[in-house]
């Protein structure tokens, strides 16, 4: 098994940022609500308009740690592997 390559969890795991509980929600709801990681890759790099109801101080976060992200490398990007799978 690999680790998890998505950004939310590089944000978690590198720079976890003071959250006051009201944010740890937000945060949780984030990153378990939306229906895949390539969304929550897609806001956070400004590459699509965030959503309101996601749209918030958390998001906020998870951008600018993005940003600071593409400065020191490039973001590996969730795995595609499922879609080479043969077919059952």
């Amino acid at each position: 098994a690999h680790p998890d390559p998505s950004l939310s969890s590089l944000f978690a795991k590198e720079n976890p940022p003071p959250m006051s509980e009201e944010q740890l929600n937000r945060y949780d709801r984030l990153i378990n609500e939306p229906s895949n990681d390539w969304d929550i890759y897609y806001w956070a790099t400004e590459a699509k308009p965030t959503p309101a109801e996601f749209d918030t101080d958390v998001m906020a976060m998870l951008r600018e740690f993005a940003k600071n992200r593409n400065r020191e490398q490039r973001l590996r990007q969730p795995d595609l592997e499922y879609l080479f799978e043969p077919p059952r």
